[in-house]
């Protein structure tokens, strides 16, 4: 008779010890009704590693050398990375026209801005910031510094690569097409003007001791981020964030999120675009009009 190799079955206990271990980790929560999903995608993973079951699998993720790697693993198989370049387009037009130039204004003697995409994916995110930048044309002078991490190894190395299909660009004007990336057999490559202005690293964004290495920044995008995250969690990111902003600084949230009985640090500005968070100035000056 032929063998078949019994199929792995995630008992409540093992669903419960690795949904924990996973939510302590970087916030990622599931509840019971994500057992299935756990079950399903989890289960290649086991296998993947040669391992007994899912109780094995759980030991291994505990303490394993290798167990941050393999939860960086799970989270490509757990979360959404879909994006593409100059996805809200009302949210970057409030940007460009109207927080850039705020902040030129307050930043006039320093001339440095940092931006950080935070949840970046593959990268269209940060790389859209640093073209709007450049085609703005009215940093010469500055210094500019973009920031993109992401949790997940292998869209952060997509990110690096910097190559993109075409799926990527159906929010895209043709003009940034032509101007900013050559097509090459793989896909569209971005030029070096725009890496040049981007850094992209894998964070998790419950590392404190990461995120404490990134410096202040004036501009924070998390856009469709915070949704995997429970309240606590939730909380918890958007203290960091404000750990990280300069006095003055703008949180961009996606349309679907807000700080609603999250915190009550930032002031919601009703800009003539879009609405954003923008931290209370804490040198003294209040909220700049």
């Amino acid at each position: 008779m032929p063998y078949f190799e019994p199929e792995l079955q995630l008992t409540e206990e093992e669903f419960r010890l690795i949904r924990d271990l996973i939510y302590n980790h970087c916030g990622l929560f599931f509840d019971d009704d994500s057992k299935y999903l756990l079950d399903r995608r989890l289960g290649q993973r086991v296998t993947h590693h040669n391992l007994a079951g899912f109780r094995e699998y759980y030991q291994f993720l505990k303490y394993d050398r290798r167990r941050d790697e393999e939860i960086a693993d799970i989270m490509d198989l757990l979360t959404t990375n879909e994006t593409y370049f100059f996805r809200e387009a009302f949210q970057l037009r409030a940007f460009t026209d109207e927080i850039v130039p705020e902040l030129m204004k307050v930043k006039q003697r320093e001339r440095t801005l940092r931006i950080w995409s935070a949840g970046c994916s593959t990268g269209e995110e940060p790389y859209t910031i640093a073209m709007l930048l450049l085609e703005m044309g009215c940093l010469h002078g500055w210094r500019v510094e973009i920031v993109g991490s992401d949790i997940s190894h292998r869209v952060v190395q997509h990110a690096r690569k910097g190559i993109y299909t075409k799926a990527s660009f159906r929010a895209t004007d043709e003009r940034y097409l032509k101007r900013f990336f050559t097509e090459t057999d793989e896909g569209y490559r971005i030029c070096d003007e725009v890496r040049e202005l981007v850094t992209i690293s894998q964070m998790n964004l419950f590392d404190a001791n990461r995120l404490a290495l990134l410096g202040k920044m004036d501009v924070i995008f998390c856009r469709n981020v915070i949704i995997y995250f429970d309240q606590t969690s939730k909380k918890r990111v958007i203290e960091s964030f404000h750990n990280t902003l300069r006095g003055g600084g703008y949180l961009l949230l996606g349309h679907s999120e807000s700080l609603m009985n999250l915190s009550t640090a930032f002031a919601l500005r009703h800009l003539k675009n879009d609405m954003v968070y923008q931290k209370t100035d804490t040198t003294g000056g209040g909220v700049p009009k």
